[in-house]
């Protein structure tokens, strides 16, 4: 398993309101963070403020600069300690990263799910809630 690369991936493919937040974290920034709460709409994420409309992808999702024209592009998340639980959570399973063609999984994660589910459970251990919350 390796760390988190920064590919986009996930963040791309539920991005477009895919995730959820939760009612607290909507207050929080409606009290806190008015810049991130105009992209709610009936308490459900990533709607644009002006006309409405549901976006397609995340609106705090940018590409982090690069020295270089040939670097591999890297995405980062400008609301990254105020993002949605759900996002804070991702990924929770092996065969989910497969799924999302996650960059993180190796090879050798492939042909011992139980061993890498391991690997992911201790890289997001700071990431999720503690099992005797």
């Amino acid at each position: 398993m390796r760390e988190c690369n920064q590919c986009g991936k996930c963040c791309i493919k539920y991005g477009d309101g895919a995730l959820s937040a939760t009612t607290e974290e909507i207050d929080l920034w409606e009290l806190f963070n008015p810049e991130i709460f105009e992209f709610v709409k009936n308490n459900e994420i990533w709607f644009d403020p002006e006309s409405g409309l549901r976006l397609t992808t995340c609106p705090f999702l940018e590409i982090e600069p690069t020295k270089s024209p040939l670097a591999q592009t890297k995405y980062i998340c400008s609301i990254y300690l105020d993002r949605p639980e759900d996002c804070r959570h991702y990924p929770s399973r092996i065969a989910e990263m497969i799924r999302d063609e996650c960059e993180m999984i190796e090879v050798v994660d492939l042909s011992d799910h139980k061993r890498a589910q391991g690997k992911l459970d201790l890289l997001m251990q700071d990431s999720r809630p503690s099992e005797n919350s």
